[in-house]
């Protein structure tokens, strides 16, 4: 099937500073001249900011990772989870239509949404709230027919409570994922006939549910600063002034603010007065950064020394990394042994390739070691 941009195009597109931090750690993860492999996660979470792919958020992540722009849209088109249409800005309906699902009713679910929102898939609905489309296998065939909407799944829906689920989500409610029959998650629809003694006193939700009612993320743009920035592969200082800089600045507390109502989260909680909204352009939203963490220039040679040492011998140090370090002034172990987190912030700065490689793979440790071995 042959997939193209959408005509009507925005002018611009940028990354939330939250989506940028996280989208900067992501590139981290994989070595020197091989950032392309980022590609797919930088353009699902461009897609997860606006809601669809546009051709700047495309050029935009491709600039980013270094590459070629028709690489990207390559991936952008061939891939059948990216949005190359504009959704709907409330919700984007995903209607499972496999073997299973169409068994047990999903064509009913199409009846639905060519009768509600559109008479085609990828098309808008009248006032742009809502779009649909049929897709493969989804995974939940134990609990057809089901729906995914935005990042959740409606599962054992029949046509009334499907119709239902579209009302509440035009009224600005987001109605609790998971089974809407009763049942808890996939279990036999008679009830259990194992581990029966697990039933009494289980959580009011199984896992998933309970996790999309807590995050509330369900149509949810995403803009960063849902979760704390995670980047396992980053040493902590490297993480932390990731994170830093994609933190918009705090409100000032409010004194005697009322707790939040403690109300039943089963029935709904409203995500705006008319519903989800598209995001406001990040531009118009970013606040001042906060200062990055100080920066020391570490010992420099202006010429090699009669007995450089072998920088590749460090994990992580390849041929280009360490021409760039020699080009910088860096010859020997020692150089790099003396380094402290102010010189490794200077070394990230300044030495094209290096962000977040000198604190993941330990280089000042491992020269170190190599100065005690030689």
């Amino acid at each position: 099937m042959l997939r193209r941009l959408h005509p009507e195009q925005p002018d611009s597109f940028a990354f939330t500073p939250a989506n940028k931090a996280w989208a900067e750690a992501q590139i981290t993860r994989y070595p020197e001249g091989r950032q392309a492999s980022a590609v797919i996660p930088l353009l699902w979470r461009a897609q997860e900011q606006e809601g669809w792919l546009t051709r700047p958020a495309i050029e935009c992540v491709a600039d980013m990772l270094g590459m070629a722009r028709i690489r990207a849209l390559e991936v952008a088109t061939f891939y059948f989870m990216f949005q190359l249409q504009p959704v709907g800005s409330v919700a984007h309906i995903q209607v499972c239509g496999t073997l299973s699902c169409m068994l047990c009713g999903s064509e009913d679910l199409v009846a639905v949404c060519r009768e509600r929102i559109a008479p085609r898939p990828h098309a808008l609905s009248g006032d742009g709230r809502f779009s649909w489309e049929e897709v493969e296998c989804l995974g939940a065939c134990t609990n057809a027919p089901m729906v995914q909407i935005g990042k959740d799944y409606y599962e054992d829906l029949t046509a009334a409570r499907f119709g239902e689920i579209l009302d509440e989500l035009a009224a600005g409610r987001v109605p609790v994922p998971g089974p809407q029959n009763g049942r808890y998650a996939a279990e036999p629809l008679g009830g259990l006939t194992a581990l029966t003694a697990q039933e009494e006193g289980r959580a009011a939700h199984n896992a998933s549910v309970a996790r999309a009612v807590e995050l509330q993320d369900t149509i949810r743009r995403i803009d960063g600063g849902e979760v704390p920035l995670r980047a396992a592969w980053l040493g902590e200082g490297e993480a932390a002034m990731l994170e830093r800089a994609g933190q918009p600045p705090q409100p000032e507390p409010v004194p005697d603010t009322p707790a939040a109502d403690h109300d039943d989260r089963s029935r709904g909680r409203p995500v705006a007065e008319d519903g989800a909204t598209r995001q406001e352009a990040p531009a118009e939203k970013a606040g001042t950064p906060e200062p990055e963490a100080p920066m020391t220039r570490p010992e420099l040679h202006d010429s090699p020394p009669e007995t450089a040492d072998d920088l590749r011998a460090i994990t992580g140090i390849g041929p280009k990394l360490e021409e760039a370090l020699h080009e910088a002034g860096i010859h020997t172990y020692a150089q790099i042994a003396a380094w402290g987190p102010a010189e490794i912030a200077w070394i990230d700065e300044h030495v094209p390739g290096a962000r977040g490689r000198v604190l993941r793979d330990d280089w000042a440790a491992q020269a170190g070691a190599l100065m005690k071995k030689d």
